[in-house]
């Protein structure tokens, strides 16, 4: 895991993560995904809302949004990579 500091805790950047509740319809026993596809690049601008990545938990795909306006900074886990809920999936480095 990345030594960088998140936006609540005063710095630059925020998590790109998938919370154990509220990210998808269904109720999903799983505690761990797969992460499907990057739609977005490291370098590349993203507005909040925009979706960044596809997972994969127990059957159901689910599309992971930025959590705030900046610039994908960091791909932390890869295409196909297996990851537990609530790991951080990459960094969007606010501005």
């Amino acid at each position: 895991m990345s030594g960088r500091r998140g936006a609540t805790d005063g710095g630059s950047g925020m998590r790109v993560a998938v919370r154990a509740t509220g990210d998808w319809e269904d109720d999903v026993d799983e505690t761990e995904g797969v992460l499907v596809d990057w739609f977005a690049r490291e370098g590349r601008s993203v507005e909040a809302g925009d979706t960044l990545c596809e997972i994969q938990v127990e059957k159901v795909s689910v599309d992971v949004q930025a959590p705030a306006a900046g610039t994908l900074d960091e791909i932390v886990v890869g295409e196909d990579d297996a990851f537990e809920i609530g790991d951080t999936l990459g960094w969007v480095r606010t501005e």
